[in-house]
């Protein structure tokens, strides 16, 4: 099965224009953009056919192209990272039989979730998609909730059936539990990474549909394919001690830093 991993990035973000763009330093002091460094992850994940920067942005694709990165050129109608994908995949002519949406601004996410959500999706024909989650510790449950409690939204959280088919996807936590738990100790709680493995036919089909209500309400692109009957697939994943974090604001630079510093990433 032939995989095209999509890394959607565009310039005009609300929280943090430029974003793409930002420069990071890894641990042996070299700055690299952080769509540079979204596509170095990308290339670090086994069983790959191609790995295309997608965007509607002239500088972006300069960068792309100074580093090497093969850009394929998106309308800035896209409304979201699924909807560049598709858009993408179709400029490709077609053909792959596993699309993956890398976010561009997740340059830290480990190769095994990715190779892990294309696998399971190999193996699971009734459904769209697949997506990881990674069940939070106490500490990540209590960080969680301090933000509700405090009016922040944190983590998305994924609940899911036995078949590991998605229910739903919230800003809120779900579902409910109603007693602290120890930082070390497993909980009932999932929180989704948002990295994306579709099938062709899903993918193709998304921009096509309107967005509904939950999608409107909640934020969270995923919820636009359970909304029409398509089956999610959660794949639980293991962090492996590895720590991750996405590039939303301009504070997170100096985290996401130490994060390269710690795992070595130059």
């Amino acid at each position: 099965m032939s995989v095209l991993v999509v890394i959607p990035a565009r310039y005009a973000s609300s929280r943090y224009p430029g974003k793409p763009l930002v420069p990071l330093r890894g641990s042996g002091g070299v700055a690299r953009s952080l769509i540079e460094r979204s596509w170095l992850a990308a290339r670090a994940v086994s069983g790959v056919d191609r790995v295309v920067v997608a965007t509607d942005d002239d500088r972006i694709r300069a960068a792309g192209e100074g580093f090497g990165a093969e850009v394929v050129m998106t309308s800035s109608d896209c409304v979201n990272g699924t909807e560049r994908c598709a858009e993408a995949h179709a400029a490709l002519g077609g053909g792959f039989d596993i699309v993956v949406n890398l976010q561009g601004d997740a340059p830290l996410t480990p190769h095994w979730f990715i190779e892990d959500l294309v696998a399971e999706l190999r193996a699971a024909p009734d459904a769209g998609l697949a997506t990881p989650v990674l069940r939070c510790d106490g500490a990540a449950l209590n960080g969680f909730l301090a933000d509700r409690k405090a009016g922040r939204v944190g983590g998305t959280t994924a609940v899911f059936g036995a078949d590991h088919g998605a229910l739903y996807f919230s800003k809120e936590v779900i579902p409910f539990t109603s007693r602290p738990y120890d930082d070390a100790e497993e909980t009932p709680v999932f929180h989704h990474v948002g990295v994306y493995a579709y099938r062709p036919d899903a993918l193709a089909a998304y921009p096509g549909w309107t967005v509904g209500p939950l999608e409107q309400l909640e934020g969270l692109e995923q919820l636009r394919f359970l909304e029409n009957g398509r089956k999610v697939l959660c794949v639980e994943v293991e962090a492996r001690g590895r720590q991750f974090w996405e590039l939303n604001n301009p504070e997170d630079v100096p985290r996401l830093e130490r994060m390269m510093a710690e795992i070595g990433l130059d």
